[in-house]
């Protein structure tokens, strides 16, 4: 029985790869350039794309469960909903899907809505699925990280309302868990959803209070100018994912990422440890420069 994990070579869906090797899942990759994937001895390696319905095609054959992670791109949606009707063709009913945490409230924010959309295709049709729900991604602070060392300032708007905000390692980890429990079941699991979320909900000027810890110097808090985030962004990233961003920053302002009561404990008893923290993310960042 084989597990196929879309998205494998990005930073959720490489953890996803390896926690299943290291459970002894049979593993299969879908990536659009194979001889580029670097993925480990023992993962099947299947080219293709979700908009390729041949390729698709190909790649659920003989699989049971699937794990359907899309990229923030401008036909997200058309991908899952085209992936999902596949599978179905294929007869794959045990699926983990990464959603996004508040995806029915974000309503304006373009990749969130289009995951909820998929999220009630998963319901109304009928499959059996885990889905997943992350907050804010720890590592999308990678990307700033030069402007947090090299200008004292923790630049992203992301208000005070506070994002419990999740490692990527243990979501890759928490959803190979989900994945495996899935595939081994003897008749499917009924549809589930997951809020993801980090031990700890931070605002912006906890966050830059971290980073002061860290690095033994004063970081500030930029503020919450969603405007001038949209503007920057527009220097390296395409305009419609710019007003993208800068809606879901309106959304952190307004509404945060907060854990409903229990997530937390629900995911540490999961892991059977604790969940990564922030603290944890800039203390590694501080001791490498």
């Amino acid at each position: 029985m084989t597990i196929l994990v879309t998205g494998a070579t990005g930073t959720v869906g490489r953890n996803v790869v390896d926690q299943l090797l290291a459970r002894g899942a049979d593993v299969r990759a879908l990536v659009r350039e194979p001889a580029k994937a670097d993925l480990p001895a023992g993962v099947a390696v299947v080219k293709g794309d979700l908009l390729d319905v041949d390729a698709m095609r190909a790649a659920f054959s003989g699989v049971s469960t699937l794990f359907l992670l899309n990229a923030v791109v401008p036909d997200e949606f058309t991908q899952a909903l085209l992936a999902l009707n596949l599978a179905r063709d294929a007869g794959i009913e045990r699926i983990v899907y990464l959603s996004v945490i508040h995806s029915d409230i974000y309503v304006n924010v373009p990749h969130f809505a289009g995951k909820f959309g998929v999220e009630r295709m998963l319901a109304q049709m009928g499959f059996n699925a885990t889905i997943l729900r992350p907050a804010y991604f720890i590592d999308n602070d990678r990307a700033i990280k030069d402007v947090v060392l090299g200008h004292g300032v923790y630049p992203m708007p992301i208000g005070d309302k506070g994002l419990a905000m999740i490692d990527a390692r243990d979501l890759g980890e928490i959803a190979a868990i989900e994945l495996v429990r899935r595939e081994q079941s003897a008749a499917p699991l009924p549809l589930e959803r997951i809020n993801v979320v980090g031990p700890d909900t931070l605002t912006g000027t906890d966050v830059a209070g971290i980073w002061s810890e860290a690095l033994g110097r004063t970081i500030h808090y930029a503020g919450n100018d969603t405007a001038t985030f949209e503007q920057n962004m527009r220097s390296y990233a395409p305009a419609w994912m710019a007003l993208d961003m800068r809606l879901m920053c309106e959304r952190f302002l307004t509404d945060g990422m907060v854990p409903e009561a229990g997530d937390v404990d629900r995911l540490t008893a999961m892991l059977g440890r604790p969940l990564r923290s922030y603290r944890d993310f800039a203390t590694e960042i501080a001791a490498s420069v």
